[in-house]
């Protein structure tokens, strides 16, 4: 099952049998609008704060998951699931009534790639026979912690991206299970992980995240490119999380140094969720929820099609907190990889 350095080729790959995605307004009027499950017109879901909002977008994209993959709450064994707010209050709180046991996680915005890594291995395992993976995220929740209050008002630079406002949540189920009752709802299969590691260059802008995480996305995809033995001709499409216009260009820049281009073949979430010349998001979007959002809503869907047979989705994450960056921290980022693929190519 290990493969090289950071790496593991499933024995038994667990299958996305179910998965959803609630979105906010903003999210909504960009372009992939129409391919979200539910689209909250309030941003505050009739909450009394952003924060309960953020509880409540977990608490529906994990019941809409659910019952799309034809289960129920009972059967699910494991939630591995996370958000940006400190003690991970918006998954504390949004999912305690579905009572099942949690792995609560912080990877930033690399979130949802850690929470399919850890449940795609507890599933291949043996360890659960179906799990659930989420991640959150919320605008005025991240501006309210991370940077300044909404009604401040303060200008954004151009290196700046947009929290996205959203959940994305993924059922992961046994393939034993399916070969022993010979049924096959789904299509797509987690065939294998690259987990990150954290790096570091320095960086201490805290408004230009995509540089910061880039560098991270750089490591993780090369080390999935060894471990493999692949390069970039392997995957139909390699899809970061959250690098925005200023990360992409770093990261297509190192990649060549290397000897791969990346110019054909990748996208990035946070580019693709918003319209750059009508939308007011500057470098593109970030935030857990925005590569879970665009996962769930466009990158299963094209797999199941058959559009893509094999991709490798990569959710970034920059690892500050209002207090490191207060005293004068760098920016360190980490990416964890997926590897997506159709059960029958």
């Amino acid at each position: 099952m290990q493969k090289g350095k950071a790496s593991i080729a499933f024995d038994h790959p667990p299958l996305i049998c179910g998965a959803a995605s609630v979105a906010g307004s903003k999210e909504g009027e960009g372009p992939l609008g129409q391919l979200f499950d539910l689209v909250e017109q309030d941003d505050r879901l009739g909450k009394k704060n952003w924060e309960e909002a953020e509880s409540e977008l977990q608490k529906k994209a994990a019941k809409l998951a659910i019952e799309k993959a034809g289960r129920k709450k009972e059967e699910i064994r494991y939630l591995f699931a996370g958000d940006l707010l400190g003690q991970l209050i918006a998954t504390s709180f949004g999912l305690m009534e579905l009572e099942i046991p949690l792995f609560g996680l912080y990877g930033a915005c690399s979130t949802m790639g850690e929470a399919l890594s850890l449940g795609a291995m507890a599933v291949d395992a043996g360890y659960a026979d179906r799990c659930l993976a989420l991640a959150s995220s919320h605008f005025a929740t991240a501006e309210k912690q991370f940077r300044f209050p909404l009604g401040y008002g303060n200008q954004r630079p151009y290196s700046s991206t947009w929290t996205a406002t959203g959940c994305g949540a993924v059922v992961l189920e046994s393939s034993r299970e399916k070969e022993e009752k010979d049924c096959s709802f789904t299509q797509v299969k987690i065939s294998g992980i690259t987990t990150g590691k954290i790096v570091d260059f320095g960086l201490k802008d805290s408004m230009n995240m995509g540089a910061a995480m880039a560098p991270a996305a750089f490591h993780t995809i090369l080390q999935n490119f060894e471990d493999f033995e692949r390069d970039e001709k392997a995957y139909d499409q390699i899809i970061t999380g959250d690098l925005g216009k200023v990360g992409q260009t770093i990261l297509w820049d190192f990649m060549a140094k290397k000897g791969y281009d990346l110019s054909q073949v990748h996208m990035d979430c946070g580019i693709e969720l918003y319209d750059s010349k009508t939308q007011d998001t500057h470098a593109g979007g970030s935030g857990c929820g925005c590569s879970a959002i665009v996962l769930c809503s466009y990158i299963l869907p094209k797999m199941q099609d058959g559009t893509w047979k094999r991709v490798l989705f990569v959710p970034t994450g920059a690892l500050l907190s209002t207090v490191s960056y207060n005293e004068g921290q760098s920016v360190p980022g980490i990416a964890h990889a997926v590897v997506i693929e159709r059960v029958n190519g």
